[in-house]
Formats: structure tokens, sequence, C-alpha cells
């Protein structure tokens, strides 16, 4: 049986399914990962993104912090792909309890799902710091330099950004979804952000796969490995 095969076998005979997804999964969608480009925003930006994505560098430098945010981490015209299509349908034939993602794109919740736990927020969600006003994407793509509300509060993306701790009742619900499955998906991270990462350490279920293109550290954990594109293996679903 090829691995493909026994992909498609592993489907079948789960109940619950929890679907732990990073980069990869948006990149076919034409969303870059930051990390895998090298040199690029060096020409442009005097600093790192890791820097420029930063709480401070957000207090201290927050014109080019929004500079760097429009121009690198807003897609408002990508689409949900194949891999975020089959979770939706896995969903609606009730064998996928949950989605847990470091994405911040919101292309799960487009493409149909509905229970999604987004680990480092979301760009459709920004929040006055002054009165707590909320705005969508609209808002942020509409204006340039540093948005404001109307009370002239700076409006701040509801995305966590390094140096920030991680919404407490999502992590929660994270980890009772994982907690609570029969087999864990791992597709498209590489598992070098923590926390969120570590969250896979909860996972008790039957089977664990990974599908990334480069190793991770769970692969020697896993019951199925696949180094492919993760639309390729979702297309089987």
């Amino acid at each position: 049986m090829t691995d493909l095969a026994r992909f498609q076998k592993i489907i079948e005979n789960s109940k619950k399914i929890v679907f732990f997804g990073g980069a990869g999964v948006s990149t076919e969608s034409g969303i870059p990962d930051f990390r895998s480009v090298d040199g690029l925003y060096h020409m442009k930006y005097r600093y790192p993104p890791e820097t420029i994505l930063s709480h401070t560098f957000f207090l201290n430098h927050t014109e080019e912090f929004f500079a760097f945010y429009r121009e690198k981490m807003l897609f408002p015209n990508a689409q949900p792909n194949v891999c975020h299509r089959a979770l939706a349908k896995l969903e609606r034939e009730g064998k996928l309890l949950a989605i847990v993602t470091q994405n911040i794109d919101g292309l799960h919740q487009k493409a149909g799902s509905k229970r999604v736990f987004e680990l480092h927020g979301t760009v459709h969600k920004n929040t006055c710091m002054k009165c707590g006003k909320r705005y969508g994407l609209d808002f942020m793509l509409g204006g340039t330099g540093v948005p404001t509300c109307s009370c002239g509060g700076v409006v701040k993306p509801d995305v966590v950004l390094y140096e920030e701790g991680l919404d407490e009742d999502t992590l929660e619900g994270a980890v009772r979804a994982i907690s609570s499955a029969d087999t864990l998906i791992i597709g498209g991270t590489s598992l070098a952000v923590y926390p969120a990462a570590g969250l896979v350490d909860y996972f008790r279920g039957e089977r664990l796969v990974v599908i990334n293109l480069s190793p991770t550290a769970r692969d020697k954990y896993a019951d199925l490995v696949l180094q492919e594109k993760i639309g390729e293996v979702f297309s089987l679903v």
C-alpha cells in the first residue's frame, strides 16, 4: 500500500480528526511564508521580519510596523485551496473536530470551516487600543500610515506579535480539541514556533500524521510522514 493510500485509509477509519496547520497550508493560496524568503525584506526594510512583528517594535516604530504589515501580511484576494476546502468537507461530514492553525489569514473560515482555533489571531479583526472599537480588514486596507480610530486611538490588528502571549480561551479550546482527537494531522508547519508547537504534546489518540515538505521534530513519532505538497495529499479526501 502506498503512503497516499495509507493516508486515505486513516481518514476513512477516523471519527475525531484534528488538523494542526501552519504557513505551508496557505502558501498554495499564494501567501508567502516570510521565514522561507531570504534577503527579500532586508533589501527594503532595516530590520528582519521577526523584529518588525514584535510588540516592542509596534510601540516604538508604529508607522514602519504598519508599512510592513500592509505590504507583507495582508492578502485580501487570496482564496482557499484544496486543503482548506477538504478540511471544511471533513467537518461537514462529522469527521473533523477542529482546526488549530498558526495562520492569520482566515482562509479556513472562508472555505466554510466553523471550528477554527487561530493561535496567532487574525487579520480580519482589529481593535482600537483606546476605546476598544472593532474594525474589519477593509478598514486596514483602506488607509495609509497608522490606522486611527474615530476616538483618536491607534487601531491594532488582533494578531499575536512576538513578545505577546497567546489568547487563553483559544489555547484552552485547542488543547481540548487535540486531547480528544483520535487522529492528529500536522500539516504545513515545521513545528518551530513555540508555544504553539508544544500543543501537539496534548495528543493522546491513535494516529499521528505529518505532512510537510521538510522534516519536523515529530516525524519519528508519526504513524505516517508525507513529504509532499499538502494540496496534493488533500486532493484525495
